[in-house]
């Protein structure tokens, strides 16, 4: 699939989500939704992540905005990352890999001369119409959050 970028219509979805029950994209129709892609629960990088988004979410609500951080974890795992750590944003699960190969981010890494399939730290933040506002790919984690902040509140 070719990637998204901005103006596309974001690909809808429903997924499990941690503390149970269900997320899905068409539902939050009328409010921006921020959707970030990280590859693992209580990893460095993606804890650093979700701390960030979690200490903006009070900015990202007053804004109207929904914060969701989907990866390939089970429901279980981002049920101990969301205790652990106190995160307020929702976590997907998407075991599948269906909503990650929908929005490009599934791909082939490398590491120490390994490849594998894994997920591209991404975001995609939708408008209130369900398109694709903006794109982050590979993104790099110091600031990141703020730097969406920003494109939210300039919708």
């Amino acid at each position: 699939m070719a990637d998204l970028t901005a103006g596309d219509l974001a690909p809808d979805f429903t997924l499990p989500r941690d503390g149970g029950g269900t997320v899905s994209l068409g539902e939050m129709r009328g409010s921006p939704v921020v959707l970030y892609f990280y590859p693992k629960d209580d990893t460095s990088g993606c804890t650093t992540e979700a701390l960030a988004f979690t200490a903006l979410a009070d900015e990202f609500s007053k804004a109207g905005a929904k914060v969701i951080g989907l990866s390939p974890d089970a429901v279980k795992s981002h049920d101990k990352f969301v205790a652990k750590h106190g995160l307020s944003v929702i976590l997907a699960s998407d075991e599948e890999k269906s909503v990650l190969s929908a929005y490009g981010v599934w791909k082939e890494k490398s590491m120490y001369g390994r490849t594998y399939m894994g997920v591209e730290r991404s975001t995609f933040l939708v408008d209130r119409d369900g398109r694709v506002a903006a794109v982050w790919r590979k993104v790099k984690v110091a600031g990141h959050a703020e730097a969406v902040l920003k494109s939210v509140q300039g919708l």
